[in-house]
């Protein structure tokens, strides 16, 4: 069995412009989390390389960056799997989310699912002390304001 959440949101645009704005604009709409921070600096800014196999980097103020995931499935403009990795996990840890864009009328469900926390480490600082129930509604609270973000740039 897997933890993960599930968060769907409607944004007002197509499928295509919704997928977009997820991936290409992702700079602009991240909002960084002090719980779930992805470098051990102060944020940077986010960037994925389209198509499968390209990586999610943030890059920090001084030009340094760090490799946050790699795309597993790319789908556009329906869905997009990545490895994603917090700078508080183990070494060799990740965990995986995958999103997804389906048309509502002329409005699209933006869903997310992101799975894997059931190999954080009870005793890792990536869990900050929080049991599995509070830790994932923790991110599905943060993943709400994400799409919400996101709706703000499709």
């Amino acid at each position: 069995m897997t933890s993960k959440i599930y968060v769907a949101l409607r944004v007002k645009a197509a499928p295509e412009r919704a997928f977009e704005a997820f991936v290409d604009e992702i700079g602009a709409w991240w909002r960084p989390s002090s719980l779930f921070r992805t470098t051990p600096r102060a944020p940077g800014r986010l960037a994925f390389e389209p198509g499968e196999g390209g990586r999610l980097t943030e890059t920090l103020a001084g030009g340094k960056a760090f490799e946050i995931g790699r795309i597993t499935a790319w789908d556009p403009p329906r869905r997009l799997v990545f490895s994603y990795r917090q700078a508080t996990f183990p070494p060799t840890l990740t965990t995986e989310v995958e999103v997804r864009f389906e048309a509502v009328g002329e409005e699209t469900r933006v869903s997310v699912e992101h799975r894997g926390f059931d190999q954080v480490p009870a005793d890792s600082v990536a869990r900050h002390g929080f049991s599995d129930q509070v830790l994932l509604m923790r991110l599905a609270e943060w993943w709400r304001v994400l799409l919400a973000s996101v709706g703000d740039f499709a």
